[in-house]
């Protein structure tokens, strides 16, 4: 069954599969986390590197993470290859995930000046208390560590003197990986390419047309990226943002006769 994929879907999966595979040895072995290295982060931090755009693509955050974007690449995308042909899915695929990073990092941007508002905020305000309810959505390990290591009455004075510092380990947590943004563009185009095909979902057991799926999906994307609940740690703006660079890469090739 393997044998008879088509060839740039089965090397995709390939190379998707050994990244994860070294990622886990590097850190099991030597403490590396190649996931600081290669996922996309915000572009005005420490760790953000131009390849970045590129190299998110093939880092996942866990085994579940991996099998759910390659089986959907797989589901999906061998239809589409051999519709396409293996260059242009090469270059769609391509495409629909570095435009997801675009929006991703508008999202960081975003982010990052709710942040510094709310620097702002607290540093008028002046208080211990202040501090809490505006940065308090943007703690993690390491801010966690170093709020907890000086007194309340320092508190003031010590976030004026490292606000920049402060800022960029935050920006710095802003780390994202995964396919998703490219296999969310893969069925983009399914649905547009295969508009009428049935899909048998697992959960619920239904079946229903790829179009319904899409503009499903697409809702539910949006839904949640515009809530944004605090325990969902879902890029759900790049998921997106593959879909609409896919949208529009699609017809474009529309137009010119190409698909």
């Amino acid at each position: 069954m393997f044998n008879s994929i088509p060839p740039a879907v089965k090397n995709l999966i390939i190379i998707n599969v050994l990244f994860f595979a070294a990622t886990s040895v590097l850190q099991n072995s030597l403490g590396i986390d190649m996931n600081q290295w290669l996922g996309l982060h915000y572009y005005a931090a420490e760790s953000f590197r131009p390849w970045q755009f590129v190299s998110y693509m093939f880092m996942h955050g866990g085994i579940s993470h991996l099998f759910f974007n390659m089986f959907s690449v797989y589901m999906f995308g061998r239809l589409l290859e051999q519709y396409w042909g293996s260059t242009r899915f090469v270059v769609f695929y391509f495409v629909t995930g570095i435009g997801a990073a675009i929006v991703q990092e508008a999202t960081y941007a975003y982010q990052a000046w709710g942040l510094t508002r709310d620097f702002d905020s607290y540093l008028n305000e002046e208080t211990s208390a202040a501090f809490y309810a505006y940065i308090a959505p943007h703690f993690n390990s390491n801010l966690q560590m170093w709020y907890e290591s000086i007194s309340p009455s320092e508190t003031i004075m010590a976030v004026r003197q490292a606000l920049p510092e402060l800022q960029n380990v935050i920006f710095d947590s802003f780390n994202t990986v995964g396919a998703s943004g490219a296999c969310f563009g893969i069925l983009l185009a399914f649905g547009m390419m295969f508009p009428n095909m049935i899909i048998m979902l697992m959960i619920p057991p239904m079946p229903i047309k790829a179009k319904y799926l899409v503009v499903g999906y697409g809702l539910l994307e949006l839904f949640e990226g515009v809530h944004n609940f605090s325990y969902d740690n879902v890029a759900h703006w790049a998921h997106l943002g593959g879909m609409l660079f896919g949208f529009f890469l699609i017809r474009k090739w529309q137009k010119e006769g190409q698909v």
